[in-house]
């Protein structure tokens, strides 16, 4: 529904400037409707990602929400009418593939957002369209230690082909235009062949779960705020709540 420039510019944006850059401030949204706030969480609950989804719904109508995209108003138009009528038109011939295409998409952003959200440890900066500089630009030794690599496995690679390798993403950092499939190689090169470089699957699967419902505003009880290695730590321990809304599909 946006373009592949606005998608490029915020992933180029986010490696140089070492920020996550974004437009949407999520958290004041909520705050400023606690009911929208309640029932997601009661969804998230229910592992229905109605976070993400929320974001993916921005997307959609980019034009009509982001004041600095209204010029993007006649494409938005454009995509939306073609896709809600081919939409339309499965739903009426085939309601069970329509079901399922519905069900397919929920299930891409469940996995999108799972591997995507315990790959830095810092907040995100409304910065998209101001002129404010992040404080951590060009600072490639503090990109290091803020970027993690939580993999599917460490000992059969191919099964993070899955993924095309996405969770290697100290490596993806050290030198973003490597293909996906030099990405384990890189990372043994840059960082070593200790398994402790890394946040294994099993941590990760028990983090999703245990704080589903706090993956907003992070504020499960009993956790620290750490970052750097522990952060690491913490994350090999299961004793983060991870993020949501990290997808540079969502370019906004």
């Amino acid at each position: 529904y946006g373009t592949v420039e606005d998608i490029r510019t915020k992933h180029f944006r986010h490696h140089v400037e070492n920020d996550d850059v974004v437009w949407f401030d999520y958290e004041a949204f909520f705050k400023r409707h606690p009911l929208v706030y309640r029932v997601t969480i009661f969804l998230e609950w229910c592992y229905i990602p109605a976070h993400c989804i929320l974001m993916h719904a921005i997307m959609v109508f980019t034009g009509f929400i982001i004041p600095e995209r209204r010029n993007q108003l006649p494409r938005n138009v454009t995509v939306i009418l073609i896709r809600g009528g081919l939409l339309l038109t499965l739903a009426l011939l085939n309601p069970l593939a329509f079901m399922g295409y519905l069900i397919a998409y929920m299930l891409m952003i469940i996995v999108l957002r799972f591997v995507d959200g315990l790959e830095h440890d810092y907040p995100y900066r409304t910065n998209l369209f101001t002129d404010e500089v992040s404080e951590n630009k060009g600072d490639l030794v503090w990109e290091q230690e803020h970027t993690f690599s939580p993999i599917l496995s460490w000992r059969y690679e191919w099964v993070n082909w899955l993924i095309l390798n996405f969770g290697y993403h100290n490596a993806h950092h050290a030198k973003p235009t490597t293909p996906w499939f030099d990405l384990p190689t890189l990372h043994r090169e840059r960082f070593g062949e200790n398994p402790d470089t890394v946040i294994r699957l099993w941590p990760q699967l028990v983090m999703y779960h245990r704080y589903r419902r706090y993956r907003i505003f992070h504020d499960a009880p009993g956790l620290k705020d750490v970052s750097g290695k522990d952060f690491l730590r913490a994350a090999q321990s299961a004793q983060l709540t991870g993020g949501n809304a990290a997808s540079f599909l969502t370019s906004f």
